[in-house]
């Protein structure tokens, strides 16, 4: 049985208004079969220890804010493994270069070289 039929905290059956005819007890009866769960503007239980978890002091007291962040105090992303974007910016001349390399080794021809030569000593 899943936690939301087996709650107690369930909304009311209830169906729209203004429906056309038949609707409102077609919606009525999907809900009997899933019941819904607790409304929108209900809290959801907080379980035992989440709010201390959240308001007990740091860990790593000595650690900056920004530690893992690619700005501020701390060490960057690239201590935690995460490689900078090299990629060349969209549009630019390195970008282009790199797609018409791209469309060559899967398509070669002559023309796209002699465009790819060019590009590359301009």
């Amino acid at each position: 049985m899943s936690d939301v039929q087996a709650g107690t905290n369930r909304m009311a059956i209830q169906a729209a208004t203004g429906q056309t005819y038949g609707k409102a007890t077609e919606q009525m009866n999907a809900q009997r079969a899933v019941p819904m769960g607790t409304s929108p503007t209900e809290a959801a239980p907080v379980r035992p220890g989440t709010i201390g978890a959240l308001t007990r002091g740091t860990e790593r007291p000595a650690e900056p804010v920004t530690a893992g962040a690619p700005f501020g105090a701390g060490p960057g992303p690239t201590m935690a493994g995460i490689q900078p974007n090299t990629a060349p910016a969209a549009g630019s001349k390195q970008d282009l270069v790199e797609r018409v390399r791209a469309i060559y080794s899967m398509y070669p021809n002559p023309n796209l070289m002699a465009l790819m030569t060019a590009l590359e000593t301009e």
